[in-house]
């Protein structure tokens, strides 16, 4: 019935953006409201069938993927950027790019779901994984490093280099004719780059869930509605993403965590007495950990812009230096 219902929701999405068009911040706003509504609704839904544990770790699971899916839009931007993606059909990449996604997750999760029914040790490679994810992330942003690009996979290049591709867009269209020769347009490689990158995300992201509630309907349930508000979220934020500048270590500190309770959990079922992490505290922390994230983020970029805005006013002050003078006055 909940698979039902999803469909229905996504193919009133689909209607509704069926034609090309530049997506507004008010129309982003309005679905991304709706999205989060509706998981809300779904979560309380399943708290008034007396299903209190399930609503938990479906709002646990929620908003974790929420949180780390947000790092997916960084590479968004990229991708867009790279494959000079119109303004008006970006929102049809997005929604066939995340339906593909949502199918490869529904596999995966359907995969996890029956290694860890069978192989209850698997909850310590979740845990040692996640953990390692965590240090990663926390290197990765001591070190400051940015991707200023981003680089196709193997996988796509041999698609790209078995079909071929149209080198320029031709409105929805995802196959053309070209000489005789059919060839796929640059609306379907950036459609297949999108839906691959979140793959690569999802090996993050499905453990961190599993390590929240073993069920796989939640799990599945928990992605879909995040993934879906994924889309609006990248025309609604795209443009202050760069402010979130300490985003890496909050969801570090979430993986961290999770790695952590996937750890406890597994020695608990091997029956060494360890304390059980409980839905509630998880909430708390994840929940904690991007306020106080998005709040150190949001006062850091404002010091570096004044930072930024105050050299510059004292470079205009200083007039040009010698070099540009002698340049002028050739």
């Amino acid at each position: 019935m909940t698979i039902f219902g999803l469909s229905a929701l996504i193919a009133v999405d689909f209607f509704i953006g069926r034609k090309p068009h530049e997506v507004s911040t008010k129309e982003a706003g309005i679905w991304t409201i709706v999205w989060i509504a509706l998981a809300v609704i779904f979560g309380f839904g399943l708290m008034a069938f007396g299903e209190s544990q399930a609503s938990g770790e479906f709002f646990a699971g929620f908003i974790t993927e929420k949180s780390l899916s947000v790092d997916n839009l960084f590479v968004f931007v990229l991708i867009m950027a790279k494959f000079a993606v119109p303004a008006q059909l970006q929102q049809r990449v997005l929604l066939i790019g995340v339906l593909i996604a949502l199918v490869l997750r529904a596999i995966f999760i359907a995969a996890g779901a029956a290694v860890i029914a069978n192989f209850s040790w698997v909850f310590y490679i979740f845990g040692a994984f996640l953990i390692y994810t965590a240090w990663k992330l926390i290197q990765e942003a001591r070190a400051d490093e940015e991707d200023e690009d981003w680089e196709e996979n193997r996988l796509l290049k041999s698609i790209e280099h078995r079909f071929g591709v149209a080198d320029k867009y031709h409105g929805t269209k995802l196959f053309i004719r070209d000489n005789g020769k059919r060839v796929m347009t640059p609306l379907m490689v950036v459609m297949l780059a999108i839906g691959m990158t979140d793959v690569l995300f999802a090996v993050d992201s499905i453990p961190a869930i599993f390590g929240l509630t073993q069920d796989p309907y939640i799990v599945f349930t928990a992605n879909a509605f995040a993934l879906m508000g994924l889309r609006q979220l990248y025309f609604l934020i795209g443009g202050l993403l760069k402010k979130l500048v300490h985003l890496s270590y909050g969801l570090s500190v979430i993986l961290g965590f999770i790695g952590v309770k996937l750890v406890l959990h597994a020695l608990h079922e091997s029956g060494v007495h360890v304390p059980v992490v409980s839905i509630p505290f998880s909430l708390a922390v994840i929940g904690g950990v991007l306020v106080v994230t998005t709040i150190t983020s949001l006062v850091a970029s404002k010091k570096m812009a004044a930072a930024e805005a105050e050299e510059a006013r004292k470079a205009e002050a200083a007039g040009p230096s010698d070099e540009e003078s002698k340049t002028l006055n050739s």
